[in-house]
């Protein structure tokens, strides 16, 4: 039976992430974006934690609900370790964890307290290695899963650019036996993941890494599994199997998808920056390197490589997106949310109307949403790249979005 989550997700208690991401209101907003699988996120928060203990009861093995809950929750978290093992500089790793039970959760938190302050952020600052942090997670709890967050971004992805590392091995060291697969993040796809072979014995999995409700399920994963248990999960993951599908942001949206200079309006194709060997053309300082770049620095495989077997994925623009695109009007509008709850209501989610409904169904019911969501199955819409921080320009009625509506300079205009 396919199962659609997204097993990465924050709470109100991290940085930078709405102070709406309460249990009940997490509940209602996967709901309605169809997924059946939901992260807790932040479960080393001790607020958090709290919060989960009181109002989550097991529905099945390692699966919570709230009362009268619509969805399953999964205890995860995501956490950053921060080290220098060599003396040349700090390396930063995100990694989330998956928890078999509240009280593995409980463990794990007993366990890597002593790295960092846990009640400062929901997703703590931990000095140590990535190697030591996995560890310590798999002794506190051996039916843990764990895998690299967005594992491609510049400074926190395990093979980013900034990381200092080339492989699962170079970041995680001995614990790399324990690290069950990858988080491909917003500014990669499968078909740049799977040009590294080092990559293919890991699991490829996406989700939303949401810091508000509105951007639950922006990615996720659909999981073919017989119930809904977390140690059938926690399989599918560690062998490879079940997994699916996968909901793919167009990866040119990913903030970090070009080279670019924030600072300077800069955005630079991976050709682009070597040009300037890796300097920005105004400033002359460091670029940043973004995925597509990283990518390209690792492959073995040609563009356009494909394995055998391998999980189904689909290109998806969030359906609030798509609304405001297509109406001129901003995503928190009474417009644009009206028109977002009576597609929910007329299709049962939002992933049902992206992914499974008829194309006539969607003119039926909204002609020029329909007509958008169209385009984006046929892959006809333009993206702007982002960079540096920066989320690209989804344009889905344009060939071509001006560079300058994003702000940056191109390569072209020096």
């Amino acid at each position: 039976m396919d199962q659609i989550a997204d097993l990465h997700i924050h709470s109100r208690y991290a940085a930078a992430c709405s102070d709406k991401l309460t249990l009940e209101n997490i509940d209602r907003a996967a709901s309605e974006k169809g997924i059946n699988i939901i992260g807790t996120g932040d479960f080393t928060h001790p607020k958090w934690i709290s919060d989960i203990k009181s109002l989550l009861k097991e529905a099945e093995h390692g699966m919570y609900r709230l009362n009268e809950g619509r969805v399953n929750f999964i205890l995860s978290s995501e956490v950053c370790t921060i080290s220098n093992p060599d003396g040349k500089g700090a390396k930063k790793v995100h990694t989330c964890i998956l928890a078999p039970s509240i009280e593995d959760s409980e463990s794990i938190n007993s366990a890597i307290s002593r790295y960092g302050n846990l009640s400062i952020d929901g997703r703590p600052v931990l000095m140590t290695s990535a190697e030591e942090l996995a560890n310590a997670v798999i002794d506190a709890s051996p039916e843990a899963i764990l895998f690299p967050a967005h594992i491609w971004t510049p400074w926190f992805g395990a093979l980013g650019a900034m990381s200092g590392f080339n492989s699962m091995e170079d970041a995680y060291g001995s614990a790399a036996k324990h690290i069950s697969g990858y988080e491909t993040g917003l500014s990669s796809d499968p078909p740049m993941n799977w040009r590294v072979s080092k990559l293919d014995n890991y699991s490829m999995i996406s989700n939303s890494d949401a810091h508000s409700l509105p951007k639950l399920a922006r990615e996720a994963t659909v999981f073919d599994l017989n119930g809904q248990t977390y140690q059938e999960l926690a399989s599918s993951i560690k062998g490879k199997k079940g997994i699916r599908m996968t909901v793919e942001f167009y990866p040119e949206e990913g903030k970090y998808h070009y080279d670019g200079h924030r600072n300077c309006k800069i955005s630079l194709s991976p050709e682009q920056s070597k040009r300037y060997n890796g300097l920005c053309p105004v400033c002359r300082r460091k670029l940043t390197i973004g995925v597509m770049h990283r990518v390209d620095d690792l492959a073995d495989r040609s563009p356009g490589y494909a394995p055998k077997d391998s999980p189904k994925y689909v290109h998806a623009v969030p359906l609030i997106e798509i609304i405001s695109s297509v109406t001129g009007k901003g995503q928190a509008t009474a417009q644009v949310l009206s028109t977002y709850s009576n597609l929910i209501k007329k299709f049962g989610s939002e992933m049902n109307a992206l992914i499974n409904a008829s194309t006539d169904d969607l003119i039926t019911a909204d002609k020029e949403i329909g007509k958008a969501i169209a385009r984006i199955r046929e892959e006809k819409i333009s993206v702007t790249p982002g960079y540096d921080g920066v989320f690209g320009i989804v344009d889905l009625f344009k060939d071509a979005v001006p560079q300058k509506e994003n702000g940056q300079r191109t390569i072209n205009e020096f």
